[in-house]
């Protein structure tokens, strides 16, 4: 029999009931882990966990006793095409009857091994309620079953939306994923007495309405979420006013209140997680930064209940997205990133620095004469550890810089032990004598601040670089988001391309 335990992300003392709702997004929850890292690092911690389809994953992580750490750790090790598994052949020989396009099999065997979910564990929590919502076909309802009743055919069942995994049978009944009903339940934690609601949202909300099968499948997945989402919160806002009048439905005294972190551009499908043109480590960073802003900004009363909270931004063109990985010496006590690297080399201190490049809008990227976008990662740096997240950063290609010289920027805020510290590196770009065009486009020039911009005082520095098979692993990585359709890709990238090679003839006369 496993022993009781209390998921670290349970709430041990007083404070205001909160509820962590996490919603679906499929694969791409991994985005969730981030978030969830981000708050307990805030010193969030949490009465109820809810999950739905593929929030029901983390939501079995955390209540199986992973801290939000190990949780973002076991996401960015996991090997994404173990979530595929096909179904016997015979059942694509006639599509028109298969019971879907693959199986469970994977997900049991490997996926949730890999991210630490144990069911007599999750089962054993205390201290901390958790509901995970299921739809029950055969009632056409969503059952909210709690930690304790979990088992692992309900858990597969809640991520099984119909066409891609097949239904799970139980107890006479048919189950799947709940997300064409609700993606999120926010009702559920409100009826156990939430005061405080934390939604961790993934489905995209977006202006544009894209042509083509697949998108528009996922538009239907989109409309049907967020549109189960704004009835509760509606019902939530009536409730409120019933608090207010006096009323004390479920035992609530006070009007609840909601917090939501969600992207800022609707995050990549599911696809492309899968053919590796976004990574899990990319969706955790993404996830870490997107809260950490939210948490500088939010309002102790919360958002308004009203459908703009889910809102994400449109872009007018597709963008761009690549990472890099630059690492060399690094030391702290030096304020010259020259005399950082030679201390850093001497004594064996290496920081690497792990940097996604987001360019969300082409067309206004290349309109902006600094050529802006964000940046997200983490960094590696001797004893403070490795994988240390970030908020979101600044980045800029080509940069005008005086001199003849334009700039490549990349800085990046993050926190230890409580402090505030910001990474900021330059590549210099400028033709000075020599074939030195691939130095300055691979050589980063790094000081470390402390504070939040790079106005404060210089604790550290050092030079990173990139090598020759990481720049070609860059080439390859770049891919594009927010595209119409596969028309767009090719043409997308060649005039980002043009605008690099073109930037690099003015400079060095050469393309």
């Amino acid at each position: 029999m496993t022993e009781p335990h209390v998921p670290p992300i349970a709430a041990t003392n007083g404070g205001p009931r909160r509820a962590l709702v996490l919603a679906g997004g499929g694969m791409r929850v991994a985005y969730q882990a981030g978030v969830v890292r981000a708050l307990a690092d805030a010193g969030l911690r949490f009465h109820h966990v809810d999950g739905t389809s593929g929030g029901t994953m983390n939501t079995a992580m955390l209540l199986s006793g992973l801290s939000p750490t190990e949780a973002c750790a076991r996401w960015t090790s996991l090997d994404v095409k173990q979530f595929a598994s096909f179904m016997p052949l015979k059942e694509y020989a006639d599509p028109l009857h298969a019971q879907a396009l693959g199986t469970a099999d994977g997900i049991r065997r490997h996926v949730y091994p890999h991210l630490g979910i144990d069911i007599a564990r999750m089962n054993a929590a205390t201290g901390i309620e958790g509901t995970f919502n299921v739809c029950n076909y055969t009632r056409k309802t969503v059952e909210a079953w709690t930690h304790d009743r979990v088992d692992m055919d309900l858990l597969v069942a809640a991520i099984s939306i119909p066409i891609f995994m097949p239904a799970v049978q139980k107890d006479g009944a048919t189950y799947t994923d709940a997300m064409w009903i609700k993606d999120a339940n926010l009702l559920e934690a409100v009826r156990r007495g939430a005061e405080e609601l934390w939604l961790v949202w993934c489905i995209g909300n977006h202006a544009r309405y894209l042509p083509g099968a697949f998108n528009q499948y996922i538009h239907m997945m989109e409309m049907s979420a967020n549109g189960a989402l704004f009835d509760e919160l509606r019902q939530i806002d009536e409730l409120n006013a019933r608090i207010r009048a006096g009323e004390r439905p479920y035992g609530l005294s006070q009007p609840v209140r909601l917090h939501v972190v969600k992207p800022e551009y609707p995050l990549p499908l599911d696809p492309d997680f899968f053919l590796g043109r976004i990574t899990a480590a990319t969706l955790v960073a993404m996830g870490h930064a997107d809260a950490v802003r939210y948490l500088a900004a939010m309002s102790p009363d919360g958002l308004p209940l009203t459908p703009e909270v889910t809102q994400m931004s449109t872009t007018t063109s597709p963008g761009i997205q690549f990472s890099e990985v630059m690492k060399g010496g690094f030391a702290l006590g030096e304020t010259d990133p020259e005399a950082g690297r030679a201390r850093g080399e001497r004594e064996g201190t290496q920081l690497a620095m792990h940097a996604t490049v987001s360019v969300p809008d082409l067309d206004a990227f290349l309109a902006d004469s600094d050529h802006t976008g964000t940046l997200v990662g983490s960094i590696d740096f001797g004893s403070w550890g490795t994988g240390i997240p970030t908020g979101q950063g600044v980045f800029n290609l080509f940069k005008p810089g005086g001199a003849d010289t334009k700039l490549m920027v990349y800085e990046l805020p993050f926190e230890r032990d409580g402090e505030k510290y910001y990474l900021a590196g330059q590549k210099r770009v400028k033709d000075d004598r020599g074939l030195d065009m691939w130095a300055d486009t691979t050589t980063l020039f790094t000081r470390l601040h402390r504070g939040t911009d790079a106005t404060g005082e210089v604790v550290g520095a050092g030079v990173l670089t990139l090598g020759a098979g990481d720049f070609a692993t860059v080439l390859k990585g770049i891919h594009v988001t927010g595209a119409d359709g596969l028309g767009e890709r090719p043409a997308t990238i060649a005039r980002f391309g043009k605008f690099f090679s073109g930037e690099l003839w003015d400079t060095y006369g050469i393309g």
